[in-house]
């Protein structure tokens, strides 16, 4: 994603679950890392940011846990529950590798979208506090900032698909429940939203940036936590609600140990996208490389994004691939089904058995796909679709689908992202 002059290519879950928490002050060690625990929550609904091939998925919300923050996710994404200001208001937003500014709905909400649980009301909040725009170098580490006339730091942010938001940068609270059940607080620089528009759903509350940029919430807890570091094992969407997934932050979040892959993260010009390099994916044994034989692989042709749930490929490379795909399963797929479109689908009464797949990352970082991580059952029964689909940019998406059920840590500091298969329902 790309902030927004350049418009970001986020994929938003919407849904909250109505947990009340007391979050009291409390002091933390320096440099320590925390983990949350993420709330799943079944529920359909459109999402602003997400590909309209996938549009029509349902979505379903998990619970993450490490030194954490509370989160929720819904089929192929996932909501942080956090709370903002003192007294704490809580919040329900939107988890994103894809982009970097933390938000929510504030009032006055000149022109914002419905949404059931009240707004944050910076009145009512004593650690509230407006930046200005002289002398701030929080207002800068925005490219869309703006002063106003009476020297705020006004900003707009955009997303793909056409959703944006707009408001006010400010320093507040923001405070986390631990997965052992201690409230953590840290002051950081959020945009309180009062115009933000687009498809979101009304149980969505905000986003929580996590990219790479100077502003994202890694990069502004980096040095209190241990380093710009966090890892995430995510369960897959169709997983009983009540089991929950994990998000560390910090120290204590490094994926260490037996069967870790590692793949470099490469440095662009827009520092928030974690760009890696995919060689090819295999599909049992055949290799389909991400180029054909006419082009040269670029470096940081893919870039890991929580916020997308599916893979988005390339559109020659997809194609390619679609194809082997299709050869190695020896069933019939679905055709003319204009509820499913050109998606791969295919009808059965029991789990799909397709192929293995693995993606190929510079390194030598192979990360096994099963058909858990490749194929989604869409709403209608007992048919599975591939968790794919294309684009015209010469850069994809690794989305959610296919980091479920591994363990994935993003070092920022080294430079490196990490992968371990991991059975996420067991953490």
């Amino acid at each position: 994603m790309t902030n927004t002059a350049t418009f970001h290519t986020c994929f938003v879950i919407a849904s909250i679950l109505s947990i009340s928490l007391l979050c009291l002050s409390t002091t933390k060690a320096s440099n320590e890392g925390f983990s949350v625990e993420l709330i799943r929550h079944d529920h359909p609904s459109h999402s602003p940011l997400m590909n309209k091939a996938f549009g029509r998925f349902m979505r379903q919300f998990n619970e993450i846990d490490t030194a954490q923050s509370a989160i929720t996710a819904g089929k192929g994404h996932h909501l942080m529950k956090v709370s903002f200001g003192n007294p704490p208001q809580d919040i329900y937003g939107i988890i994103d590798t894809g982009s970097d500014l933390v938000w929510a709905q504030c009032l006055p909400c000149d022109n914002c979208y419905k949404q059931i649980n009240p707004k944050f009301d910076p009145q009512k909040s004593s650690t509230f506090k407006e930046i200005p725009c002289d002398k701030s170098k929080q207002c800068h580490q925005l490219d869309t900032a703006v002063c106003s006339s009476s020297n705020v730091c006004n900003y707009t942010y955009g997303y793909g698909g056409g959703s944006l938001t707009q408001g006010v940068l400010a320093q507040e609270a923001i405070t986390f429940t631990s997965t052992q059940g201690q409230p953590i607080s840290y002051n950081i620089v959020f945009g309180c939203g009062h115009n933000n528009t687009g498809t979101f759903n009304d149980q969505e509350m905000g986003l929580i940036g996590l990219g790479g940029g100077p502003i994202s919430l890694i990069s502004q807890l980096g040095d209190s936590i241990g380093g710009k570091k966090f890892s995430h094992c995510l369960t897959p969407f169709y997983t009983d609600p009540h089991i929950t997934s994990k998000m560390s932050f910090g120290s204590g979040s490094e994926v260490l140990g037996d069967g870790v892959v590692s793949t470099t993260l490469v440095a662009k010009q827009d520092k928030t996208p974690y760009f890696v390099t995919l060689e090819g994916i295999s599909v049992g044994n055949t290799l389909v490389p991400f180029n054909n034989s006419t082009q040269t692989l670029s470096k940081g042709n893919m870039f890991i994004d929580s916020g997308t749930p599916p893979i988005i490929l390339p559109e020659d490379f997809y194609n390619r691939l679609v194809v082997e795909v299709r050869n190695q399963i020896q069933m019939e797929p679905i055709e003319n089904d204009p509820e499913l479109g050109p998606q791969l689908c295919y009808k059965t009464d029991k789990n799909l058995e397709g192929p293995i797949l693995t993606a190929h990352f510079d390194g030598g970082a192979d990360v096994e796909l099963t058909p858990t991580q490749t194929f989604i059952p869409p709403p209608k029964d007992g048919v599975f679709c591939l968790s794919m689909t294309n684009t015209t940019s010469d850069v994809g998406i690794y989305g959610n689908f296919a980091q479920v059920n591994y363990l994935i840590g993003f070092d920022l500091d080294k430079g490196v992202v990490s992968f371990k298969q991991t059975d996420c329902t067991k953490q």
